[in-house]
């Protein structure tokens, strides 16, 4: 299992940690931000696909900044595939 560490931008979030396995992705936590939220998408991917969550969250936006805490975590999901390809 490989751990990532992203910092986003744009948003209330300073940190997003996960573990990629098999393409699936475990142990999501936030830094920062809303927390009941986030804790709540973190139960939601547990051992989904990452590239599933990735393509479902894309784009979300939070307040017209034009990105969300969801769409950092697509993001840092797409690089952390991309890493693996």
């Amino acid at each position: 299992m490989k751990e990532y560490t992203f910092i986003p931008s744009g948003v209330c979030a300073k940190q997003i940690s996960f573990s990629l396995e098999d393409g699936r992705l475990y142990n999501l936590s936030f830094v920062g931000g809303c927390n009941g939220n986030l804790k709540a998408i973190g139960r939601l991917v547990e051992g989904q696909r990452a590239e599933d969550i990735a393509r479902i969250l894309r784009g979300n936006d939070c307040k017209n900044r034009g990105t969300s805490c969801a769409d950092q975590l697509a993001i840092a999901l797409e690089q952390a595939l991309a890493e693996i390809i």
